[in-house]
Parts: structure tokens; C-alpha cells; sequence
């Protein structure tokens, strides 16, 4: 009885998540343009998206700006991963700290605060702007990630590395980044889905001569949920999902 209670439980969790989900992808599917009734199925929205302008112009910035900050994050992340756990010095369970709480503060915190800091150093809100903001969000989530991988590594694999004549350069390059790759790409696919769907600090830190597909959607939502609204959002989210489970994959093949 435990264990029907449990799946019963489970499959209603799971309900109250994803039955939203399958009911906006249907309705993308839906030619009533109103969406209140099921009338017959189309791809006529999905070919409005192909078709409008501002909207694939918004699409392409922000895939610029979530491959940049992604790959940035990743860079940084990884670095400060690796310095956090082969060396010892001053505060460092403090900076360790310091991680997680930029990962569990509210997004409307830290994208008032970036907001700040960029008028206080006359810095124009547009590409650049998002840019550095986007990164910022993006690197604790790489360092964890690679955090956890590194902290199965066997550090006699360094020595062995460096009694064999390796350079510090050297043992990093060839024995502890190959080590690490499935924690480095799965903490570059993490980003990039979060710097995609950010509203929140995105919101705060572009201009408007620099828009973004996530700030698009809401300006259309606004005014109400068209068709084209569902299926951006459906589209949206399967290129979440794609990325979220092949991080997964990765970082389960690196465990193995």
C-alpha cells in the first residue's frame, strides 16, 4: 500500500507539472484562433513565426547572448571550480559559500542590483549589458556542476602526471579538463537553457534597442495569448528539455 501511495503521489506531482506543458503544445497545434474550443489541427502558427521579423530577430539575439554567456560561464566556472578544489588559501569555503547564494537569491535581486552597478558605472544597457549579466547568473551553476564531478577525482593522478615530467599546464590540459568534460558540457548546456529563458534579470539590464526572444514573449502575452504565443512557447520548450536531459546524460556518463 506504501509503494501504490507513493507512485499515486508521484504521478500526481508529475500531473500538476507537465499537464500544463501538454495542454499549451496541443493548442499550438489548435486552428481556432482564439484558442477556447479545439477546432482542427494546423501548423499555420508555426509558420507565423517563420514569417515575423521582429520576432526571429529577437530569437537570434538571444540565442547570441546564451551562447556567449554559456560559453563564458563555462570558461570562469570551470577555472573557479578547479582553483576551489586543488588549492588551499584564505577564505575559500567563504567564496565556496558564496556560490550557492548567488544560485538561491531571487532573480528580481540580482537583476536590481546589476541594474545599479551598470548605471553607476555609465555602462549602456543593450548587448553588452545582458551579456555580463547573463554570464553572472550562469557561472555558479558551471562551478557546482564541475564541483561535484571534481570531487570524485583522484588527485594521485595529478602527481602521477607531474612525476612524469607534466607542467602544472600540462597535468590541467591532459589529465584533469578530459576528467571533467562531461561535468563542463552539461554546466554549458544548463546555461545556456538558463540564459534562453531568462525574464527576470533580462528584464532589467537590455535597452530597448536590443531585445530578446523571453521579454518578446511577455510584451505579446500582454495583450493576450495568441496562437503564436503557444507555439513559440512549445518550441521553447522542447529545446529546454532537449539540453536539460542531455545534460543529464552527460553528467551520468561521467559518474560512470
Amino acid at each position: 500500500m506504501a509503494r501504490l501511495g507513493g507512485g499515486v503521489y508521484l504521478w500526481l506531482v508529475y500531473g500538476f507539472l507537465y499537464l500544463p506543458m501538454a495542454a499549451l503544445v496541443a493548442y499550438s497545434f489548435n486552428s481556432s484562433k482564439y484558442g477556447t474550443r479545439w477546432e482542427a489541427p494546423t501548423l499555420q502558427w508555426y509558420g507565423n513565426l517563420v514569417r515575423d521579423a521582429a520576432l526571429l530577430d529577437a530569437a537570434l539575439n538571444s540565442l547570441t547572448v546564451a551562447v556567449l554567456a554559456a560559453t563564458l560561464g563555462t570558461l570562469i566556472g570551470t577555472l573557479g571550480a578547479i582553483g576551489l578544489r586543488r588549492y588551499r588559501y584564505p577564505g575559500r569555503e567563504y567564496i565556496r559559500s558564496l556560490l550557492f547564494v548567488t544560485m538561491m537569491q531571487p532573480d528580481i535581486v540580482m537583476g536590481v542590483a546589476l541594474l545599479v552597478l551598470f548605471i553607476a558605472l555609465r555602462v549602456q544597457l543593450g548587448f553588452w549589458s545582458l551579456l555580463l549579466a547573463h554570464t553572472t547568473f550562469c557561472l555558479p551553476f558551471v562551478a557546482v556542476t564541475v564541483l561535484a564531478r571534481l570531487k570524485d577525482f583522484d588527485e594521485r593522478l595529478v602527481e602521477a602526471a607531474e612525476d612524469l615530467g607534466a607542467t602544472e599546464g600540462q597535468a590541467l590540459w591532459h589529465v584533469i579538463l578530459p576528467l571533467a568534460l562531461p561535468a563542463i558540457a552539461a554546466g554549458w548546456l544548463l546555461s545556456f537553457t538558463l540564459s534562453l529563458d531568462d525574464v527576470v534579470v533580462s528584464f532589467f539590464v537590455t535597452g530597448p534597442a536590443f531585445e530578446v526572444l523571453p521579454l518578446r514573449i511577455y510584451s505579446m502575452v500582454r495583450m493576450g495569448v495568441k496562437p503564436e504565443v503557444n507555439a513559440l512557447a512549445t518550441l521553447l520548450f522542447v529545446v529546454s528539455l532537449g539540453l536539460v536531459s542531455a545534460s543529464q546524460v552527460l553528467l551520468a556518463r561521467g559518474r560512470r
